[in-house]
């Protein structure tokens, strides 16, 4: 086994707003083949930069699990975009009693604190953050998962248009499995690869499906893993946000993908927001592109390779 690390990162901060110690373990969920910052020992850490998540209680499980990776006396760098979480960074680290020094660059909030000897609060901010069943899905989840509590509307409206499938297909962007275990449910499929590039989805995902026909994969999606091809379909809800920022050359990402990876013949099922303009990448790819739905915000294709 590699040595256990004394200092981590979460993240990509800006380099010009947080110095990264060399070697630093990258933690991040969001960056495939990261380590768990859950698996950190307690009290082993010299150096923690993170790039604190915006939602409230992602951020906190986040901090109190490097509080707790830190040694006492260890040293601890937050930070954030002001509107995702910065203005609330230095408070909640406070809360964990912490001295906080305080200051403001580029839009962010950025807090360098020592871990005391005794911090308060971090298991009860653990716990918060930790996955567990949610009894309106029916399925393991965790925060900070794209709808980890709730049916995204773009999903329903896919699940209530989605044909009986067959043969070997994928679910790119797969999240908790949602759109997985309703493609599954027909005998006609083969096998099913489901990815997506959150590591906590995966996790969540692989408890929910536990189908032998399918296969779970942590891999960002513009790049060129996993290998995929011949496949007989693919349905994706894809995001369209990077770093809470919207990044419409994410979907544009996911449908070249798709493209690449099915058969002539093969079938895209395909739910996005009506403002994002995926009509012209899709006509590009596929040799027929139909509208099946628009409702809610939301707009359905199916498109024929």
């Amino acid at each position: 086994m590699p040595p256990a690390p004394d200092a981590i990162v979460h993240g990509l901060p800006p380099t010009e707003l947080a110095s990264v110690p060399d070697g630093a373990a990258q933690v991040s969920p969001l960056i495939p083949g990261s380590e768990r910052l859950e698996d950190i020992a307690p009290d082993s850490l010299d150096r923690a930069v993170l790039l604190a998540p915006a939602g409230t209680v992602e951020r906190r499980y986040a901090l109190a699990l490097a509080l707790r990776g830190l040694k006492p006396g260890g040293q601890l760098t937050a930070l954030a975009p002001k509107d995702k979480g910065g203005t609330r960074l230095g408070k909640e680290l406070r809360n964990f009693g912490c001295a906080v020094a305080e200051d403001a660059k580029r839009h962010h909030r950025i807090c360098t604190v020592m871990r005391p000897a005794a911090p308060t609060g971090l298991d009860e901010a653990i716990q918060a953050g930790r996955p567990r069943h949610v009894d309106n899905l029916a399925l393991c989840t965790q925060p900070g998962i794209f709808s980890w509590d709730r049916l995204d509307p773009g999903t329903a409206l896919l699940l209530r248009h989605l044909p009986t499938l067959s043969g070997k297909g994928a679910d790119l962007g797969c999240g908790l499995g949602i759109l997985s275990l309703a493609v599954l449910r027909s005998d006609k499929v083969a096998s099913l690869a489901m990815i997506d590039i959150d590591r906590r989805a995966i996790d969540m995902a692989r408890r929910n499906v536990g189908e032998a026909r399918a296969s779970v994969h942590w891999a960002d999606l513009r790049g060129s893993d996993p290998t995929l091809s011949g496949l007989d379909f693919v349905v994706t809800n894809p995001p369209f946000h990077d770093g809470g920022a919207e990044d419409q050359a994410l979907g544009k990402a996911f449908i070249g993908r798709a493209a690449a990876a099915l058969r002539n013949g093969g079938t895209l099922y395909l739910v996005a927001n009506a403002h994002l303009p995926y009509e012209a990448p899709l006509r590009a790819a596929f040799k027929t592109v139909t509208p099946m739905a628009t409702e809610g915000g939301y707009k359905l294709f199916e498109a024929r390779k």
